[in-house]
């Protein structure tokens, strides 16, 4: 018997076919996966920076606060999603939940690290200017906090990308919605263009805050120059 001169009743792994036809799943499944990970890791950082000068501020805080937060990361995605079921029901709000909790511990870490490495002369310096907790905060701490805020930053980025696929179980994975639905069918075209483009997303995500984190760390090329 003669092959089908078609990929897709072929199901072959690689099918432009499937690209030209599909092309409207393809983008609605995409931009969901952005408008995830976007939201997460923005209101991650929101309430990350405020944990992290908690504790770099208080010595007592800093133990209850990286014990939690290492605690929620440990928790297996499948596990995180059932316990904040009852809270937010089967809807995208519950992939938003379960990601900023993943986040905060990349998040908090780093940033405690870069706070940590100011050097207390500098800060000894701007206090003998005049400048306030506030100020000193918010003009000296958190900019020489920046390279290792960054970093944590990108780590968090690309591991919401990848976590971001687990809430299709909920139906609301992005591009895991299609490659969830191809496995069950064995559409392996689907299967592969969604997984290729789950790992675009994410390496571009790090190439952007990676330029991002140069153009506001501009010290940091001068002194490895």
């Amino acid at each position: 018997m003669t092959p089908p001169d078609d990929c897709l009743a072929r199901n072959d792994w690689i099918c432009g076919e499937y690209l030209t036809t599909r092309s409207h799943i393809l983008t609605d499944a995409t931009v969901q996966h952005l408008q995830l990970t976007f939201l997460a890791v923005l209101i991650a950082l929101v309430v990350a920076v405020p944990l992290a000068v908690a504790a770099r501020r208080w010595r007592w805080a800093s133990g209850p606060v990286l014990a939690v937060t290492t605690v929620l990361y440990t928790i297996p995605s499948l596990a995180m999603f059932s316990l904040l079921l009852p809270a937010y029901g089967l809807s995208a709000s519950l992939v938003v939940a379960g990601l900023v909790l993943y986040s905060l511990t990349l998040l908090v870490r780093n940033i405690l690290v870069g706070l940590r490495g100011v050097p207390e002369e500098t800060r000894q310096a701007a206090r003998g200017l005049g400048y306030g907790p506030v100020r000193l905060l918010l003009t000296v701490e958190l900019p020489l906090a920046l390279p290792a805020s960054m970093a944590g930053l990108r780590i968090a980025t690309v591991s919401a990308v990848s976590l971001v696929t687990v809430g299709a179980i909920v139906g609301f994975g992005g591009l895991g919605n299609l490659i969830y639905a191809g496995m069950n069918t064995y559409f392996k075209a689907q299967v592969l263009t969604a997984s290729v483009l789950c790992v675009v997303i994410a390496v571009a995500a790090d190439l952007l805050l990676l330029g991002v984190q140069r153009l506001l760390t501009p010290w940091t090329r001068a002194a490895r120059a």
